[in-house]
């Protein structure tokens, strides 16, 4: 049984061997309903619930919904599962052009939605391309490496510049096709132009690649296209994206399809795939809830939640490079519909209150925000767009829980939407800072409250900046 698992999944990872349209079919629907299992027990798990097919093939609306309020780590488990069915799907799909006697650039429709759906049909029922099924290796015409890498990489950042500008001129910047379509389409682009040139091996493919996602990384922050703290966060994303790219550009390559005008016409692909994909990102909110246990009774705490005395400057290297931090809080009025400000160090966050139970809890709407990070950058100011909006505090609420010996655990939480896709891996980033941001606040407030009485006289009211 392991044997036979093992044959499958080296079969599957092979990009060697053309296949019929019998084993793409066949292989296709198992690796759906594997998909599809998997699906099931990580939403099993994260909520307790079972996704059945028509929840599965349900609106991106309501899947989203569903996903609301769940575990951070469903979202990124669930996009760690799909990857590697997204490889294999191109792997297959490539071999089976192959076999069909098509060209491999077709492969390139396999990442624009509905288009997709048409292409893999069209493969289930093209027979055997009669001169054979596999197209022979070649060998890359005698080429010096440096000017050949120089080619590849100067078109691959070309290419990359290109296509984040048609992006995010068409629709709204941060979608999967600039993550992880746009860097794909630039690891085959530049692997391609270095295998067609110079006969290169995996490592220097690799390398090559590499080079050019660095190489666009300096343009851009030159550019004061994106800061340095963005740009170091999408360059894992994008380089494990772009590196899957470069083993389906040098394959293309060594199976002889070395002409240019296929390769330009599959680019073209690219707007079309962000023009087509749906709209996911924005609709789940996602709750970040910190806590701290303090030496002091609810009633005594309250005040110091209400509004809080400056806290000193951050020494964190999170808060030095840029994030946003928390400096003070204060408050118009009491009781629900006094206004609360929450200044941090780019701005004030306006929070109109909703619930005011004197030591037991306090609600908050969030109705304006500031700028999530200054970005590190060699000029006075960089604003990318995803720096207005693309993170969007919706409410907030601290809670109050009596321990015994007049001791309070203070719990907070803050409830958000991103804009930014993928999106289980920026919620990554996104959970992580407001957590430190709540261990500021709940920890300056635990200092505070915890000071003798003698000495601890109370927030005093602030201006806002």
């Amino acid at each position: 049984m392991l044997a036979t698992l093992a044959r499958l999944f080296r079969f599957w990872g092979n990009l060697s061997g053309a296949i019929d349209r019998r084993t793409y079919v066949v292989n296709g629907i198992a690796l759906a309903a594997l998909k599809y299992a998997g699906d099931v027990a990580l939403v099993q798990w994260a909520t307790g619930t079972l996704w059945t097919p028509g929840d599965y093939l349900s609106s991106v609306s309501s899947v989203t919904n569903r996903l609301s309020n769940t575990p951070g780590s469903l979202l990124l488990a669930l996009g760690a599962w799909t990857l590697p069915f997204l490889w294999l799907g191109v792997s297959l799909t490539l071999r089976r052009a192959l076999d069909a006697g098509m060209s491999c650039w077709w492969t390139f429709v396999f990442f624009v939605p509905y288009a997709n759906y048409a292409l893999m049909a069209l493969l289930s029922l093209l027979p055997t391309y009669a001169r054979g099924t596999e197209t022979a290796r070649a060998t890359a015409p005698d080429g010096r490496k440096l000017s050949a890498a120089i080619v590849s990489v100067t078109a691959g950042v070309g290419l990359g510049l290109l296509a984040f500008t048609v992006i995010t001129l068409a629709k709204s910047p941060y979608t999967p096709a600039l993550f992880f379509g746009t860097p794909f389409a630039m690891g085959v682009f530049t692997s391609f132009l270095f295998n067609r040139q110079y006969d290169a091996s995996d490592s220097e493919t690799r390398g090559v690649t590499l080079l050019a996602f660095l190489v666009l990384a300096g343009v851009v922050f030159l550019l004061a296209t994106e800061g340095a703290v963005c740009i170091l966060m999408a360059l894992p994303l994008v380089v494990l994206a772009g590196m899957g790219g470069a083993v389906i550009g040098k394959e293309i390559a060594e199976r002889g399809q070395r002409r240019l005008p296929p390769a330009f016409t599959a680019l073209l692909l690219l707007p079309l795939a962000a023009a087509l994909e749906p709209g996911t990102s924005g609709r789940i909110v996602h709750e970040v809830r910190s806590a701290v246990e303090i030496d002091a009774a609810p009633a005594d705490v309250w005040r110091h939640v209400v509004a809080f005395t400056p806290i000193p400057e951050p020494r964190e290297p999170l808060f030095r490079l840029g994030i946003a931090y928390p400096q003070y809080a204060r408050i118009d009025g009491q009781g629900v519909g006094a206004v609360r400000y929450c200044v941090f160090s780019t701005g004030a966050f306006v929070e109109p209150i909703t619930v005011w139970d004197e030591g037991r809890r306090l609600s908050f709407d969030v109705i304006a925000s500031p700028p999530p990070l200054r970005e590190l950058t060699l000029y006075s100011e960089v604003s990318p767009p995803h720096l207005d909006g693309f993170l969007r505090s919706k409410r907030g609420e601290f809670r109050f829980v009596a321990l015994p010996g007049g001791r309070t655990l203070l719990e907070g939480s803050t409830w958000y939407e991103l804009e930014m896709a993928p999106e289980g891996y920026w919620q990554v980033f996104s959970d992580y800072l407001i957590h430190r941001i709540h261990l500021r606040v709940l920890d300056h407030i635990k200092q505070e409250a915890e000071r003798p009485r003698a000495t601890a006289s109370g927030p005093e009211p602030a201006a806002l900046p």
